[in-house]
């Protein structure tokens, strides 16, 4: 009996017809499938280069929190505006309404005419600032094609970015020297608005330390009327009468206690007394707080680095390091020129015009370019 290829092919044909129905019996539906793949596409992507590194795989793997996070703070974002709003009118309300009337019982002329214009002075810079590092776009790369020199695409925007520029998510765009994105500012810290942010941080600790120090006493009464009374109204009011009174008649028929006069602490009196309790309270928390962030930021404006760079710099100066070499910030110029540069002090009298007093002026530079590595004298000559 000779076998014949045709019955072999035959056959053939049979088995992957019947292997065939079997696999399509057992498909797994459509959106498993997909949710396999991408799965599987996430995995592959731990590897797929040399490039890959820890920091790669630890964004791949946080991305949905790092993408709830940024939903939140984006949603959120007024309402953290308002709370600032909200504060800091509650202190100015207790300062104008009964802060300041007992400062013009109590002081003198010279304490009155100091805390009236340096309070006021405070006030005005933390306004002015705030209200700029809220309303000013922090600067973006431009869009369309140009010849400004850049150092990276962005995976995000597709676009060209300069140096010092970052991408934030919240935001979902790109910005030039981007230091963070603020949720008390529903804004982000770029290059145009950074010199408010700091201004707006430093003036708000400063008033916070001027109102702590300036109501510690105002406060230490408030408190300690408070616990007074607090006892007095346990006790209950009133002398027994008994004996002799009652014979005498020196209460009407049916009363059994003297009722004496109730003490001299009114319902306006509890309130004035808990406002300035809450207004100690809430400027003395603010002042640490914001001092402690105020000062963080001075040290990297010191620097000149941002709070990006500080960690981006930290990771190549130990990359450096272990190549046997030393990393210098490129953009730092010292630390009095950094100042300058920040503030845009050009001339002896911007350090009260321009920094003392409240200004809109733009910041050194375009944002685009940066000079690296300059020589070692005043980049802005005062």
């Amino acid at each position: 009996m000779r076998w014949c290829p045709s019955s072999s092919f035959h056959l053939l044909r049979c088995v992957r017809l019947r292997t065939c129905t079997k696999r399509r019996r057992n498909t797994l539906p459509l959106w498993i499938r997909e949710i396999w793949a991408y799965i599987r596409l996430l995995v592959q992507s731990f590897y797929f280069n040399s490039l890959t590194d820890s920091d790669v795989v630890f964004d791949s793997v946080f991305e949905p929190v790092f993408w709830t996070v940024d939903y939140i703070t984006r949603s959120f974002g007024t309402v953290f505006v308002f709370l600032v709003v909200v504060l800091t009118s509650s202190i100015l309300a207790i300062a104008y309404l009964f802060v300041l009337p007992m400062v013009f019982r109590t002081y003198s002329t010279a304490w009155i005419t100091w805390h009236v214009c340096y309070g006021h002075w405070n006030l005005v810079m933390i306004v002015f600032n705030y209200y700029k590092a809220t309303m000013t776009h922090p600067g973006h790369p431009p869009t369309v094609k140009n010849d400004r020199p850049f150092v990276s695409v962005c995976k995000k925007c597709i676009i060209p970015k300069p140096a010092r520029t970052h991408h934030c998510g919240i935001c979902n765009r790109c910005i030039l020297r981007m230091d963070h994105h603020c949720p008390w500012l529903n804004n982000c810290v770029g290059h145009l608005n950074h010199r408010y942010f700091f201004n707006f941080c430093l003036f708000m600790t400063m008033g916070c330390v001027f109102c702590s120090i300036s109501g510690r006493n105002l406060f230490l009464d408030a408190y300690n009327a408070i616990e007074r009374f607090k006892h007095t109204d346990v006790e209950k009011p009133g002398v027994p009468v008994t004996g002799m009174g009652v014979l005498i008649g020196l209460l009407p028929p049916g009363q059994t206690n003297y009722q004496t006069a109730a003490p001299p602490y009114t319902f306006k009196d509890k309130m004035i007394n808990k406002s300035i309790i809450y207004m100690w309270v809430l400027t003395s928390t603010v002042a640490v707080a914001l001092g402690a962030l105020t000062c963080w930021h001075a040290v990297l404006i010191s620097r000149g680095e941002t709070s990006i760079e500080r960690h981006l710099n930290h990771r190549e100066k130990e990359r450096m390091e272990k190549r046997g070499r030393v990393y210098k910030n490129p953009f730092d110029y010292g630390r009095l020129n950094n100042w300058k540069v920040f503030f845009g002090v050009q001339k002896r009298s911007h350090w009260l015009t321009r920094v003392l007093l409240p200004s809109g002026h733009t910041p050194s530079g375009d944002g685009l370019t940066w000079e690296a590595f300059p020589v070692k004298k005043d980049v802005i000559p005062v």
